[in-house]
């Protein structure tokens, strides 16, 4: 290397080392190797034998960043060192870059790193400056960010690419912003840089994002203009937070809290049916009690015997209703297994197997893309009964009545779809009442109401949805989404 190649400033003293850089290529000056107490025949003149045997190993990741971003973005950098010298001592240094010094002094190829000693020794709580930065950026996740509108190029620190899980000499760029927001949030993201970068209005949000695995997450996003002297923006910078494990709590509690807030409201309903429904049967049955003391017709008692066999049933039904629901509340947790989809599907075939023929009902079953699920038996089996008992008795007659049953996966969930061919429902008249206990849509004699009901308390006890859509005389389709 050649002395009057290196600036004065540099060279002059002696206890200043420095490396110059041509197309990559790195070579460490004389007083460089003195300081660390090596020749360069005993060393390997590159960045990994300076990175893991000299430099301090809690300062790596920021020198590498600086390295790196000096190297590919052209950016001069000053931080904190603590090198391994002479006989193992450690000694703190200022190092330094002077990529712009030299491209002034017209070298545009050569990048300089200097090395200038501390001469006072900076206490041992807070020797290395970029200490907490570091631990701070990696113990909240949080990583920064910058894009500069005047050079046209995106910056990112090490933190932001660990969070994004790109490799640590990645060059974002602004071409590919697409590529690190979710879709679904794309028009969300495009709208807030640009209010900031149109009208200096800053931004803090929570939006998804995509790896460099495309795996979907959660950040917080803040964002604030960058103005030069004449108060014109010439930039952005922010910080991304990874909140992802803390979103999905709150998605699942919010979920949950509604879903709590459905089941309060149905059985707050049914509790107000069922009383009702009790009071009307006691009444009947004090009624019918009444008359038959007061009545000495002996063939009008035996019909008033008969009417209190009718009420005693009915009764006994809506007991048992009330025992079903509050079944479903009290063993959410229990007995849970791996179930076959085909094999809760024959087991219900099966018991109505009479009603099957009878309507000559055609069923196609496909559960090749999820085969099992983790489930209560008894609930995916009653899941099965109702949506196709339903299927049947709301069956077009003019057509053979076709129901189609499948299992696959969406957004990384499993979705049981039961399909059929019959009435449908008008769901603008009836949607909002669809789930209803003792609601019914058709004029069916056996039409009961409590089957949707039921179905939808199950599902939802066990954190899953239900949903449907139907077109009248075309069929309905229910969704489960476990």
């Amino acid at each position: 290397m050649q002395k009057e190649q290196i600036f004065p400033d540099v060279i002059l003293n002696p206890d200043v080392g420095y490396w110059q850089i041509n197309d990559n290529q790195i070579s460490w000056s004389a007083s460089f190797l003195d300081i660390i107490g090596c020749s360069a025949q005993d060393v390997h003149i590159d960045l990994n034998y300076f990175l893991y045997t000299v430099l301090e190993a809690g300062q790596r990741d920021i020198f590498r960043y600086n390295y790196f971003r000096l190297l590919k973005d052209g950016e001069d950098f000053e931080q904190s060192l603590t090198l391994r010298c002479k006989n193992g001592i450690l000694k703190e240094f200022k190092c330094k870059s002077a990529l712009k010094l030299s491209q002034k002094n017209g070298y545009s190829n050569s990048k300089i790193i200097s090395f200038i000693p501390l001469k006072i020794k900076p206490d041992a709580h807070v020797k290395d400056d970029n200490f907490f930065y570091r631990e701070t950026a990696e113990m909240n996740s949080t990583g920064s960010w910058y894009v500069d509108f005047i050079k046209k190029r995106t910056y990112w620190d090490q933190e932001t690419r660990r969070i994004f899980e790109y490799p640590e000499d990645y060059i974002p760029s602004f071409k590919h912003a697409a590529s690190y927001i979710a879709k679904d949030h794309l028009e969300l993201a495009h709208q807030l840089f640009q209010q900031c970068a149109a009208h200096g209005k800053s931004f803090k949000t929570e939006i998804k994002a995509l790896t460099a695995h495309q795996r979907e997450f959660w950040v917080k996003a803040i964002g604030k203009p960058v103005y030069n002297d004449q108060k014109e923006i010439v930039g952005l910078r922010g910080v991304f937070q990874d909140i992802d494990d803390n979103k999905l709590k709150e998605l699942s509690l919010q979920k949950t809290a509604e879903i709590i807030s459905s089941q309060n409201k149905r059985l707050f309903n049914f509790a107000h049916i069922v009383s009702h429904n009790l009071r009307s049967h006691t009444s009947n049955l004090s009624l019918i009690m009444e008359l038959i003391e007061e009545t000495t017709d002996e063939t009008e008692k035996e019909e008033l015997l008969a009417s209190i066999k009718d009420v005693s049933e009915s009764l006994n039904s809506t007991i048992e209703h009330l025992n079903d629901v509050v079944t479903i509340q009290t063993r959410t947790d229990q007995n849970k297994v791996k179930v076959n989809f085909q094999d809760a599907l024959d087991l219900v075939l099966k018991s109505i197997i009479s009603l099957i023929i009878k309507k000559d009902v055609t069923i196609h079953s496909d559960f090749k893309q999820v085969k099992s699920i983790n489930y209560i038996p008894a609930y995916l089996e009653s899941i099965f009964l109702n949506l196709i008992t339903n299927a049947i008795k709301y069956s077009q007659q003019d057509r053979t009545a076709i129901i189609a049953i499948r299992t696959y996966m969406e957004d990384g969930k499993t979705i049981l779809e039961i399909s059929d061919n019959g009435m449908g429902i008008d769901l603008e008249k009836y949607g909002k009442n669809l789930f209803g206990m003792y609601k019914t849509f058709h004029r069916n004699e056996d039409a009961v109401g409590i089957g949707l009901f039921i179905t939808k308390n199950q599902i939802e006890s066990l954190n899953g949805e239900i949903f449907v859509e139907s077109i009248l005389d075309h069929g309905t389709t229910f969704k489960i989404q476990f």
